[in-house]
């Protein structure tokens, strides 16, 4: 089930119809109060979230529901609005679409999010290549998607975290250009908006870095990208 929240009556109505002609169950929100309350009694499988709200904007609300939930969230922002895609990726959102946009991107972009939340086949290279990986003490499990800290406590990553962070464990030791990044956890044809893969690696840094303001563990390579600096032991194929 997707979940919209958007106070735009009109808008709410044609993203339902594109969603349910296309095969989903929807569920409809009109402001962050109703948001709220539909979660408080329904898993969707995805939040399409508009930032700007009537009551609490859709900035702060996933913010709020990032402190308790991995569910998928795609904010769809203002054209031209390149804050709103920054200040969403910070908050914990997985992708952004800028309104307008074309009801092909838009689903496009929700299947792909799904897909790699859901574990389907289409996944981007090498999600599936390997069961699991180890380094510096922590263990990923690609197939049950969960990453274990060295103290064996089970780290929270949202959905593009956890693919940016099995691009890094895919090819340790190389350098990874910002390009080759987006390709790599997301599939190709994939908007390469630099700022994006420098905030979720921010966002990684923050979870899995000792110091995150002195990281040793994803590098940053000075007009290449960013380097994964730990030996990687592959723990066997899927």
């Amino acid at each position: 089930m997707v979940l919209v929240v958007d106070d735009d009556g009109e808008h709410r109505l044609l993203l339902s119809r594109l969603l349910r002609k296309s095969g989903f169950r929807v569920s409809l929100a009109q402001d962050g109060a109703g948001l709220m309350k539909l979660l408080a009694c329904n898993h969707p499988d995805l939040l399409l979230l508009d930032v700007m709200l009537p009551d609490e904007d859709g900035l702060a609300l996933c913010r709020r529901i990032r402190e308790t939930s991995e569910i998928p969230v795609i904010m769809l922002t203002a054209l031209g609005k390149g804050a709103y895609k920054v200040a969403g990726l910070e908050m914990g959102a997985d992708d952004y679409v800028a309104k307008p946009f074309d009801p092909d991107e838009l689903l496009a972009r929700i299947r792909a999010v799904l897909r790699r939340t859901r574990g389907h086949a289409g996944r981007p290279v090498g999600i599936q290549a390997r069961r699991g990986y180890r380094f510096d003490g922590w263990s990923v499990d690609a197939s049950k998607r969960q990453v274990l800290s060295p103290d064996q406590v089970l780290i929270t990553l949202t959905s593009a975290e956890f693919d940016l962070l099995v691009a890094f464990v895919e090819h340790p030791q190389t350098v990874l250009t910002r390009e080759h990044l987006v390709e790599l956890s997301r599939g190709r044809g994939s908007d390469g908006f630099d700022r994006s893969v420098d905030i979720l690696v921010s966002r990684l840094r923050r979870k899995i870095e000792p110091n995150s303001k002195e990281p040793r563990i994803i590098k940053t390579v000075r007009s290449g990208g960013y380097l994964f600096a730990p030996d990687v032991v592959p723990l066997g194929s899927a």
